[in-house]
């Protein structure tokens, strides 16, 4: 069985294609893993109230804020 990557509290940086800023952001859930195998994370920028879902190949570990 896979396990997620990342963990909640932790700073991420989002690369990913919604139309949200790129840059650090926290995670706040992790969501089950879908039939494809992807891992989904709901996640808030660490400057601002922007919130998304983003699926992990769209997150990497922020170099600035490593737990």
């Amino acid at each position: 069985m896979d396990a997620h990557k990342f963990l909640i509290g932790q700073h991420v940086y989002y690369r990913g294609t919604a139309a949200a800023p790129l840059g650090v952001y926290v995670v706040l859930a992790r969501f089950p893993q879908h039939e494809d195998g992807e891992f989904e994370y709901s996640i808030r920028h660490s400057c601002g109230p922007q919130q998304l879902r983003a699926k992990e190949k769209e997150l990497k570990v922020s170099a600035r804020h490593k737990i």
